[in-house]
């Protein structure tokens, strides 16, 4: 306790003494600076600097981006979207989130291999597969409706992989 007492008073005493050096009477130094001249800004003549503000039509450039991408195709008996079509589904949800009149017809096909009851089937499972990818992007569910022409309407009329392969899609149609 004492040790405290004789610190704090060596701590007093030299605070005392650190502004006893200090001369109160004399003016503290100022130092003097001039200003920078202010200049005023001078108008603007040129007009070629100036450009007008445009408005942007999202609409139309949503239409614009699926243009030319309206067919998801499918790997053989299969109604996976493939990771492929990921950008071509994203791009019809931001269009059909952004004008909710919109509804497209999700028509879904197959190729000439099967029975016409499994064509059909396997083509609304398609169509109903793109229509979920779509769901979950936030589109309404009335604004898809998936139908099946299964092997009705083929794109391709050939008989041969190529043919087929051209055939098992889904078409994105506006209604």
């Amino acid at each position: 306790m004492k040790f405290e007492k004789l610190m704090l008073s060596l701590v007093a005493a030299a605070a005392l003494a650190a502004c006893s050096s200090t001369k109160l009477d004399e003016p503290a130094p100022v130092e003097t600076k001039t200003a920078p001249p202010v200049v005023q800004p001078q108008p603007q003549t040129d007009t070629t600097s100036q450009r007008p503000v445009t408005t942007v039509d999202l609409g139309a450039q949503l239409d614009a981006a699926v243009s030319n991408q309206r067919i998801v195709y499918f790997d053989f008996d299969s109604f996976v979207v493939k990771d492929d079509y990921r950008s071509l589904v994203e791009n019809h949800a931001k269009r059909l989130n952004n004008k909710k009149s919109l509804v497209l017809s999700l028509e879904g096909h197959t190729d000439e291999r099967g029975g016409r009851e499994y064509n059909l089937a396997l083509g609304q499972k398609r169509a109903e597969a793109v229509a979920k990818s779509l769901t979950l992007l936030g589109v309404a569910t009335n604004q898809v409706e998936p139908v099946s022409f299964g092997k009705e309407r083929p794109a391709d009329n050939g008989h041969n992989e190529d043919a087929w392969a051209k055939n098992r899609r889904v078409e994105l149609r506006d209604k």
